[in-house]
């Protein structure tokens, strides 16, 4: 049986009182017994409701990182990329790349190679002279410098006590500061696992090492790189503008989470028991600039200015726009070109004309869809609701928002992809490269009663959308907010 519409479950259409929308004749629907036509009407309800569900987990299927928060590595590795050019390309560099060349480093062994004897069986030549020179790189047979220290001990011939040498300071721990280095460096900055670290270690350097020497050499290091972390943090909280993230981070068996403020100069890293708002606190301590961020409730109530990540609701628009829903197929793709439209005006500043007719189709749109039960008016009023984000008031110079909106969440990605390396082993050592400080002060006067609450301040000279570096003149925001 072919389904009902929508209009076939109204009250009117089965009473007679409205236009007759059914499937099938009037008069066979007026033969129908009562009880066959609440059953049929039930069934209807229950076949449109299947439907809406279906729908809905096909779009959850459907999700990518093209059009959802996940990460690329989540995609498909058999899905074609849907933005992939067909060109087909030679391999290598393309024209107008800068290249990289091999520099001519400075010789520590030099020799002269004479012209080859000639064909005529002639040996002598004139007028030579160097043509070119090949470059030979090798590294230096690695020998361990080992050194050690025979402690002597003996009995005072004055009073008879036994005395005793000890290690030289700066000797204690047994291994240099250029080994010790090296052992950081693998374990650290690429993010190779103990295990890999002591199998280098034996291969390479001959040199037998545990796995909890190896720890205790990366102890020290974060224990001395303490204050430079205490530096980047001071930087980042003295930052105007900051761009905030945070992601799951397992440690121990245990769900963590590493939060990141990051700007164009220093990004601050931190791992937290906790996804809430004193973890928040704990990261940002007293700043109280300008929040670059998604839509997570605990940024939504930050009580300074804050700019939305455009792509986030890019990729939302996006989603959208690939449902077979026709209203959610047309406030998709309408709502992705106003933001991309929005984003293109970071290297193309609009004129005042420009402006007004992007704001009024921005609010057109929100009007539109706004009182709909489906999730384009869900995300309509979401729009509504972060108008006042999409584009903040800023005098500072464009440089300081020089980046997309998802610039801390690659910086969290960038972490988890080079923690992932590391294996089980690399826990402890990840949490020392994130190393805990002082709790700040209760920030009472960023958030009121858990809500957020925002100062009316008048534009004095430039708008800057955060999300992608936009200036605006301060003349278009006053005649769009009109």
């Amino acid at each position: 049986m072919k389904p009902m519409d929508q209009a076939s479950t109204d009250p009117a259409a089965l009473e007679g009182t409205g236009p007759w929308t059914l499937p099938f004749p009037k008069q066979d629907w007026e033969k129908t017994p009562a009880s066959v036509r609440l059953f049929l009407a039930a069934q209807q309800k229950t076949i449109e409701a299947f439907g809406k569900r279906i729908e809905e987990l096909e779009a959850r299927l459907n999700r990518n990182s093209s059009n959802s928060n996940q990460p690329p590595s989540s995609d498909s590795p058999y899905q074609k990329a849907t933005g992939a050019s067909k060109e087909k390309r030679k391999a290598g560099g393309k024209r107008g790349r800068k290249g990289h060349r091999q520099k001519l480093l400075e010789a520590t062994d030099s020799r002269n190679i004479p012209p080859d004897r000639c064909r005529c069986g002639c040996s002598e030549f004139d007028n030579v002279q160097p043509y070119y020179t090949h470059q030979h790189i090798e590294l230096p047979q690695i020998v361990m410098e080992v050194t050690h220290f025979v402690l002597h001990k003996g009995r005072c011939r004055c009073c008879g006590k036994v005395n005793k040498g000890y290690v030289p300071h700066g000797y204690q721990t047994g291994f240099g500061p250029r080994l010790s280095a090296l052992i950081v460096e693998l374990a650290g900055m690429a993010g190779n696992s103990r295990e890999m670290v002591r199998t280098f270690c034996s291969s390479v350097l001959e040199l037998s090492i545990s796995l909890g020497a190896i720890q205790k050499v990366l102890d020290r290091a974060s224990a001395a790189i303490k204050p430079h972390y205490e530096a980047i943090r001071d930087q980042a909280r003295a930052s105007r503008v900051n761009h905030l993230d945070e992601t799951p981070w397992h440690k121990s068996g245990k769900l963590n989470w590493l939060w990141v403020m990051a700007n164009s100069s220093v990004a601050l890293f931190m791992i937290h028991n906790h996804r809430s708002k004193a973890a928040f606190e704990d990261l940002i301590g007293t700043w109280d600039g300008i929040l670059v961020s998604d839509n997570y409730v605990v940024y939504q109530k930050w009580v300074n200015k804050r700019q939305t990540c455009l792509t986030h609701l890019i990729r939302k628009a996006a989603a959208l726009a690939a449902r077979p829903d026709s209203e959610l197929a047309t406030f998709g793709n309408w709502t992705r070109k106003e933001l991309q439209r929005l984003v293109k005006m970071a290297k193309a500043p609009p004129t005042i004309g420009e402006w007004r007719a992007f704001y009024a189709r921005l609010c057109r749109l929100v009007a539109l869809y706004r009182d709909s039960k489906s999730e384009a008016g869900t995300f309509a009023r979401r729009i509504e609701e972060e108008m006042d984000t999409l584009f903040v008031p800023y005098h500072l110079a464009l440089r300081h928002l020089a980046g997309s909106g998802l610039f801390a969440q690659r910086r969290c990605t960038a972490r988890q992809t080079s923690r992932r390396g590391s294996g089980a082993g690399g826990e402890k050592a990840a949490s020392k490269r994130s190393l805990a400080f002082a709790e700040p002060p209760p920030l009472s006067n960023k958030f009121r009663n858990g809500r957020s609450f925002r100062h009316s301040q008048p534009v004095e000279h430039v708008t800057c959308l955060a999300g992608a570096g936009l200036v605006l003149p301060a003349r278009l925001i006053g005649q769009a907010g009109r």
